[in-house]
């Protein structure tokens, strides 16, 4: 009995199985991700945006500090003088409008602390009770937060109107002989221009807040209500403290809405007779009749830096929270 055997010769082992060739991958080194159209297009994206940004905010912010040293009518560069500290020399010694306008400033920001921003946190929590038609009412209360503020002062001079307006028709004193000028008396425009400021800033609180709402954990009602707490000692023993971080935002939030308050007088009557604010005296001394450049600019760094002593805290404040967390 013979006994066939197979061996494979290395020539027979060295040949490849039938089928299609293996492909051998040859390294090609980095590949490009990004091609030169795309880096064209993200340069030119994020370019220009950064180029308008230095110019108008940057370079305007520190023209504006060196200006407010000198003294410039604001034709041709070779009339530029250096004048030291007398520009805020003058303003805080001889300018009778500069402290009516600081408390005007001030007043703004008080009545906006002590009206609308209690307002706009009820709003927010009668609206996170998810009561009917709450997204109608969301609407309708943050409408004049979208609504453009020099619209706003026109509808609100309608209002003030002394001879057809809303209000002195309502209280009959839309009479000769009996009009209440809510806009020229000096008495009542400031307030009456509080009034339509508060109006409009009611719903941006409402929004804040509602969103600061809608972040507790509901848990905390529940154990809350469990401990037999009704809803006002829930509100203010559980809901409230947790808002915190939300009245951070509020608080500086409504101190730069105070600060940078405009629209709203200059439509009303120009920042006269009793409106007079910083940013009216900034924009009446650089564009105005007298085109006092370097005065107009120190009023402007004043205004700044009353505004980084209440913004520099809140980011050192918050950079230090995203640290610890």
């Amino acid at each position: 009995m013979t006994t066939d055997i197979n061996t494979k010769s290395p020539e027979a082992a060295a040949v490849p199985p039938p089928g299609p060739a293996p492909v051998e991958r040859v390294p090609q080194g980095h590949k490009r991700l990004l091609t030169r159209r795309d880096r064209i297009t993200l340069a030119f994206m994020a370019g220009v945006p950064t180029v308008l940004h230095v110019a108008l905010v940057w370079v305007t912010a520190l023209a504006s500090i060196a200006l407010a040293f000198t003294s410039w009518d604001g034709i041709g560069f070779g009339s530029i003088k250096w004048v030291g500290l007398e520009n805020f020399k003058q303003l805080f010694s001889d300018n009778p409008q500069f402290w009516p306008a600081v408390e005007h400033n001030i007043i703004w920001f008080v009545v906006l602390i002590l009206i609308p921003t209690p307002l706009g946190l009820f709003l927010a929590v009668q609206l996170d009770k998810n009561i009917r038609f709450s997204r109608v009412y969301q609407t309708a209360f943050f409408l004049p937060v979208v609504v453009s503020l020099a619209v706003t002062g026109f509808v609100w001079q309608l209002v003030y109107n002394p001879d057809t307006g809303l209000i002195n028709s309502l209280i009959g004193a839309n009479k000769p002989g009996h009009y209440i000028d809510w806009i020229g008396d000096p008495k009542l425009n400031l307030w009456a221009v509080l009034i339509a400021a508060s109006w409009r800033h009611t719903g941006y609180m409402m929004i804040l807040y509602l969103a600061g709402l809608k972040g507790v954990d509901p848990s905390l009602r529940e154990a809350s209500s469990l401990d037999g707490a009704n809803e006002w000692q829930t509100f203010k023993n559980v809901i409230f403290p947790t808002l915190r971080p939300t009245n951070t935002v509020v608080l500086v939030v409504t101190i730069i809405e105070a600060l940078r308050a405009f629209d709203l007088v200059f439509v009303f009557n120009k920042g006269a007779q009793g409106t007079e604010l910083l940013s009216i005296l900034i924009t009446n001394n650089i564009i105005g009749e007298s085109s006092r450049i370097g005065y107009g600019s120190a009023i402007a760094v004043v205004l700044l830096v009353i505004s980084l002593a209440v913004i520099i805290p809140y980011l050192i404040a918050t950079f230090r929270k995203e640290r610890r967390a």
